[in-house]
């Protein structure tokens, strides 16, 4: 505790001496070794810093988090509409690819082998490696080792990053994928079992086949936009 300055020291003042405020410490008193003269710019300091720190402390943290979460998740939904045309594209050509194999399936007699393996390449390529038997041996081995190589996949899961997985709109997305995988799988398989002698008898077959998967392909890009848009 400091030392206050004694009575005889206080009178012994001389009366011609500037008078002291009473908020002010006397100069070079040495009964108050700590009130130097820069304790109040000190206090005042300290004060300033004892007074914001708990305003700080009791502020919600929850406002300063949503304007730092909101504003990229917004921006980052903007971007994905803005660029749909780009993840819609294989959705696109594949559609475009499944249509020149039914131009090839309507020639009717006119089908030869060559007719076939036409047809098989492209129902393969319009598969976008989503059909596991179909795939190259590079890709396989890709898809062996965790790499995801079926497009239409990687198409949901970037159009759906944004979204919880319990998501209403991703699973109905997620569903559309597998009938679309399950069209590819039935449509090739078809495929893989017609040379041109038999191409004939299950030329519509094959039809019929590829207009479900036309159709589940539809499905899928409705799912992809809702995905987009949600």
């Amino acid at each position: 505790m400091a030392t206050l300055p004694s009575p005889n020291h206080l009178s012994s003042s001389s009366p011609t001496a500037p008078a002291t405020s009473p908020l002010s410490p006397p100069r070079n008193d040495p009964g108050l070794p700590f009130l130097s003269p820069t304790l109040p710019r000190r206090a005042v300091l300290f004060s300033s810093l004892v007074s914001v720190v708990p305003a700080i402390a009791n502020s919600p943290p929850a406002s300063a988090f949503s304007i730092g979460i909101s504003g990229p998740k917004e921006w980052l939904k903007d971007q994905k509409k803005k660029s749909s045309k780009y993840l819609l594209a294989p959705i696109y050509a594949s559609r475009e690819i499944l249509q020149s194999a039914y131009l090839i399936l309507s020639k009717g007699s006119e089908s030869s082998v060559a007719d076939a393996e036409e047809i098989q390449q492209l129902f393969r390529s319009a598969a976008r490696d989503c059909v596991a038997q179909d795939r190259s041996s590079f890709v396989t081995f890709q898809a062996n080792t965790g790499v995801e190589v079926c497009t239409f996949k990687l198409i949901v899961k970037n159009a759906a990053s944004l979204l919880d997985n319990k998501d209403p709109v991703k699973l109905e997305a997620e569903a559309m994928l597998n009938d679309l995988i399950r069209s590819f799988s039935s449509l090739n398989s078809l495929a893989n079992g017609t040379d041109s002698q038999t191409i004939s008898n299950s030329r519509q077959k094959i039809i019929d086949a590829l207009m479900d998967t036309i159709t589940s392909l539809d499905k899928f890009e409705k799912g992809v936009k809702d995905c987009l848009e949600a």
